[in-house]
């Protein structure tokens, strides 16, 4: 597993931005496009200026769809990332050209980098939905909104197991704990079994705060346990279970207080 990436909204970008609106299985042929640009030295609000003025509105026009626009919360490489959706692959490949050869583009980048260039390296990445994926739809959102990008690389033969978690649990649980899911997909060519997903959350703490109860989460935690054991323990060939538990540890109390006082303060 990648570690996680945190992301905060593109400041000063009027872009459109993922929302989850009522479940549905996605278009098969829908593509994603990941798109991470480098911006030189100095150069990342100029660029942020070039997609708020230009870019984003000829996107739209050839066709291609702005889902979302973030720089990472720490940024010593000057990141910008944004993801696009388009019908198919081939209709990203006729948008991408009619946009390349649109006078309109071609006028706005000559004149953004007559003081030099704006991006050292561009990275692609094609992706598909998971057939539980939220739906997109676009909406403005929050500008101090926090987004966080994670990237699962799973054991080998086990992906359609991790979407099977995914689907039947860990997205409710997620919704449980006060995440947003924003969006999952894997990669058009997938060698290395990964899941991208995105997930948000009002600030940072909110984030901490989150995943720090879905990790204690009996649910995730001591459900599972129980039910591989119900599974795998070959005692259960001559013994019959009639119960079990969860049981809570109060901490100590300090002079003057009672027991589990602080847990209710």
């Amino acid at each position: 597993m990648h570690p996680a990436r945190l992301f905060v909204v593109a400041p000063l970008l009027a872009i459109l931005l993922m929302s989850v609106a009522s479940a549905a299985e996605p278009a098969a042929t829908e593509c994603y496009e990941l798109r991470i640009y480098y911006a030189a030295e100095g150069k990342l609000d100029a660029l942020h200026a070039r997609f708020r003025d230009h870019t984003c509105k000829l996107f739209e026009k050839h066709g291609m769809t702005n889902v979302g626009y973030w720089t990472p919360t720490e940024n010593p490489e000057r990141k910008l990332v944004y993801m696009l959706a388009f019908p198919s692959r081939e209709a990203r490949d006729a948008s991408f050209k009619a946009f390349g050869e649109d006078p309109a583009w071609q006028a706005a980048y000559k004149e953004s980098e007559k003081d030099g260039k704006l991006v050292n390296k561009v990275e692609s990445y094609f992706l598909h939905a998971t057939d539980y994926s939220p739906v997109i739809e676009a909406k403005q959102a929050e500008p101090q909104r926090v987004f966080e990008l994670r990237t699962y690389i799973t054991t080998p033969g086990n992906l359609d197991a991790l979407h099977a978690r995914f689907r039947d649990h860990t997205c409710k649980l997620f919704e449980k704990h006060g995440m947003t899911n924003v969006g999952y997909w894997i990669p058009q060519e997938n060698p290395e079994q990964k899941l991208y997903y995105v997930l948000s959350y009002a600030d940072r703490k909110a984030r901490d705060k989150s995943w720090a109860a879905f990790m204690a989460d009996p649910v995730r935690q001591f459900v599972p346990v129980q039910q591989r054991l119900a599974d795998k323990d070959l005692l259960n060939l001559w013994t019959t279970p009639i119960g079990s538990a969860v049981f809570a540890i109060l901490p100590g109390a300090r002079d003057g207080e009672l027991l589990g006082e602080r847990l209710f303060a």
